[in-house]
């Protein structure tokens, strides 16, 4: 069993975003030992994936639109001597005692090395977000990939996952995506937006408060035009087709509940599907604490947090996607208040007020567009009349939609959680970040599940030796 240090440290930050960066340079400029874990080998989280040093890429900062915010991060986080824990996948957090927490992870590429945990005085949370998948007939076939796995691929591994790629879903992500596929060389024959851009056009003073993200979406407009590529809206993928992949999907026009309607469908040839229908903070690590939750306007659920980003839980802070999607700026604004918040509390420093005050504002001002996003691109009620009984819903357990209407229909099953434990969907190996949405949308009688705050003991999976190292001296399980 190893030891980050013998001393605990005064903080340690989990996730190495936006967020976690942000949060861990503040706290350290600040006077404070900073530990930063994160499963990647490299900073920069999924915003600023970028090659393994390598593959030799010379220009990393030309897949990304703002690449100055994490140089400057990056030169700090080394300055202020952050000890930056990489390859370390935090699997539980404990809180013993006031002001002493421990941080237990596993190391390694696949987390299969080396158990470990990390003792400090307080905990700031950046673990970012996973993607929301809404399952359709053909989903599981080989060259259906996630819209963020697809940018992933692009910009840590310099590939294209095929070279006609239909990108799909819903969210702003999709804009980003298919903006840098078609720029990387890739033949992109549509984007097809579940919802409508127009209904941002609701919120005047939101937009005219947020200029740059305004700007942001012009730009990725722009490259796609250049490419002739234009957006379908009201649109969905309602089912890929192919043998031993995707060879087509069929788009169709939706409905104001996303319930296709008949007659608008249109096949169009590709190799490869990208599609994703929004994010979902990652969050197991604060509810297995009974940290306090809130329902995004997108029906995802995020952390409830104070004026300065601490939890419900005294001594811990999140930042970033943890409480509520809302992008990369509003990520590094969140960390940074929170990195100071911990500095005042731990070390007795005087607070800046006016940075506070300014950050507060700030990030008011981003979160209200966060707001915004998630209620334009919230699913519809009816989506899930795209599905067929023989649809998979849940991959890892091989769990179809008529297995799940079933149970609601015959066996009284009522909300997801009810729905797994009669069916096994969700059971997996993904535990339901998959497959979760759906099956909780499936036993909803209207349509609108109320998102489950899961208490889980593990937030990722872990081998039995690092649960037998629990055993050890100072080695006791998380609360």
């Amino acid at each position: 069993m190893t030891a980050s240090a013998s001393e605990p440290y005064d903080l340690a930050v989990v996730g190495a975003g936006n967020a976690g960066l942000a949060g861990a340079v503040a706290a350290a400029e600040r006077g404070l030992t900073v530990a930063l874990l994160d499963s990647s080998a490299q900073t920069g989280g999924q915003f600023y994936r970028h090659p393994e040093p390598p593959m030799g890429a010379v220009r990393p900062e030309a897949l990304h639109h703002d690449w100055s915010p994490f140089r400057d991060l990056s030169r700090r986080l080394v300055a202020g001597g952050v000890n930056h824990l990489a390859g370390h996948h935090v699997w539980a957090v404990g809180k013993a005692a006031e002001d002493s927490w421990t941080v237990y992870a596993v190391t390694g590429a696949d987390g299969t090395e080396e158990p470990t945990r990390v003792r400090a005085r307080a905990v700031l949370l950046a673990t970012g977000a996973y993607e929301r998948h809404l399952p359709f007939p053909g989903w599981t076939l080989p060259g259906v990939v996630g819209a963020g796995g697809a940018q992933a691929m692009l910009k840590s591994g310099l590939v294209l996952p095929g070279r006609r790629i239909v990108v799909a879903g819903s969210g702003p992500l999709l804009l980003a995506v298919a903006s840098s596929l078609a720029a990387a060389g890739a033949r992109v024959p549509a984007v097809v937006e579940a919802s409508a851009y127009l209904t941002y056009a609701r919120h005047p003073r939101v937009l005219a408060a947020n200029p740059r993200k305004t700007a942001e979406a012009l730009v990725h407009g722009a490259a796609l035009a250049r490419h002739r590529v234009r957006p379908r809206t009201r649109s969905a993928v309602t089912e890929a087709h192919g043998t031993d992949r995707v060879e087509a999907v069929t788009v169709a026009r939706l409905d104001h509940d996303w319930r296709p309607v008949p007659g608008t469908e249109r096949r169009i040839a590709c190799d490869v599907l990208a599609v994703g229908h929004g994010l979902a903070p990652q969050i197991e690590l604060a509810t297995a604490l009974g940290c306090a939750t809130r329902t995004t306007p997108d029906r995802t659920l995020a952390l409830v947090l104070d004026g300065l980003q601490e939890t419900s839980v005294r001594g811990l802070w999140a930042a970033g996607e943890a409480g509520g999607v809302g992008g990369a700026e509003l990520a590094r604004t969140e960390g940074e208040l929170a990195g100071i918040a911990a500095a005042a509390r731990l070390r007795k420093v005087r607070t800046p007020e006016g940075r506070v005050r300014a950050l507060q504002r700030r990030r008011n001002r981003l979160r209200a567009f966060a707001d915004v996003m998630a209620a334009a691109h919230a699913p519809g009620r009816r989506w899930t009349h795209w599905l067929t009984d023989d649809t998979d819903v849940c991959r890892c357990e091989e769990v179809t939609a008529g297995s799940v209407r079933h149970a609601v229909t015959e066996l009284g099953a009522r909300d997801g959680r009810t729905a797994k434990l009669l069916t096994r969907a969700g059971m997996g190996w993904c535990q339901g970040r998959m497959c979760g949405t759906a099956v909780a949308c499936l036993a909803a009688r209207d349509g609108v599940p109320e998102p489950p705050a899961e208490r889980r003991p593990f937030a990722t999976p872990v081998p039995l030796s690092a649960l037998a190292a629990l055993d050890e001296p100072d080695g006791e399980p998380p609360a």
